[in-house]
């Protein structure tokens, strides 16, 4: 009888432990193995015609969340494609176009429940802040003498992909197939109409609103080339799954949304972008 009266004894003294444990948030519980509040980085593989929107908002990201640091590797869409494909370290893929996060879904290298579209472009005509050159309508290419026209490459940047959509539409893909030169991501194009060798250039708005060395001809119709949309989603080997999930969900916020349509992007409500691929 005194042995059952000691072990009632015990267990309501280990009951009313675990009650006070539960009420004082001070003392010390179980680790789960999630740690939110320890410093992480992550690697985020961005389109290059990011790279401005994307350092403003690391400003913001960095404030609200100094935990998290963010490394990014800027490049053309399909150049971090590969890179992934191939086992280089990334906790998320931004891409430029759809094409790319597709393949990687289809190989099962991003998680899918994490991709979203997040902001879209559009497609400029530019040329020399100096030239002569006056085109009111891309369709008038046909009628104008240049030289040269730079673009993205066809093979791995989505800008390259657009503009070689557009010359197709316009039955001019063949006629500027030797003028045509050839940049490994947006900002390389962009560079070579600012230095005056090359007399035409295509590029996104967000990449013409950045300089001051070039002025927009024309815009270019959405009608002649596939939607410009932007996916994220977070790589399936990734270390840092959480916080590069933060990181994603302060890119949909209303201030980041802001800083992206500064730099000339327009906004897109959150959307799973299955609902999109293909487009």
């Amino acid at each position: 009888m005194q042995r059952r009266t000691y072990l009632i004894l015990i267990l309501i003294s280990l009951f009313s432990w675990l009650i006070i444990v539960g009420c004082n948030p001070g003392m010390p519980l179980v680790s789960s193995g999630v740690q939110p509040d320890s410093n992480v980085t992550i690697t985020v593989s961005a389109a290059a015609s990011l790279q401005d929107a994307l350092d403003a908002i690391m400003l913001q990201f960095t404030k609200a969340y100094p935990n998290i640091t963010v490394d990014y590797n800027f490049a053309s869409s399909g150049a971090l494609q590969r890179q992934i494909e191939q086992g280089v370290p990334a906790d998320a893929f931004f891409s430029a176009a759809t094409h790319q996060i597709d393949e990687l879904q289809e190989r099962e290298l991003i998680l899918s429940d994490s991709r979203q579209n997040l902001v879209a472009n559009s497609l400029v005509l530019i040329t020399p802040v100096a030239s002569n050159l006056t085109i009111a309508n891309i369709s008038q290419l046909k009628d104008v003498t240049a030289n040269n026209v730079a673009v993205g490459e066809f093979r791995s940047v989505p800008a390259g992909q657009y503009a070689k959509q557009v010359f197709k539409e316009l039955e001019l893909l063949d006629s500027f197939q030797s003028k045509f030169v050839f940049g490994n991501n947006v900002r390389s194009v962009l560079a070579a109409v600012e230095s005056g060798n090359v007399e035409l250039g295509i590029v996104y708005a967000s990449d013409a609103v950045l300089s001051t060395q070039v002025k927009v001809l024309a815009p270019v119709p959405e009608s002649l080339h596939q939607p410009i949309v932007y996916p994220i989603a977070i790589v399936k080997d990734s270390p840092h799954s959480e916080a590069a999930q933060v990181f994603i969900n302060f890119l949909t916020t209303d201030s980041a949304q802001t800083i992206f349509e500064k730099f000339g992007f327009r906004h897109l409500h959150k959307d799973k972008s299955s609902d999109n691929k293909g487009k």
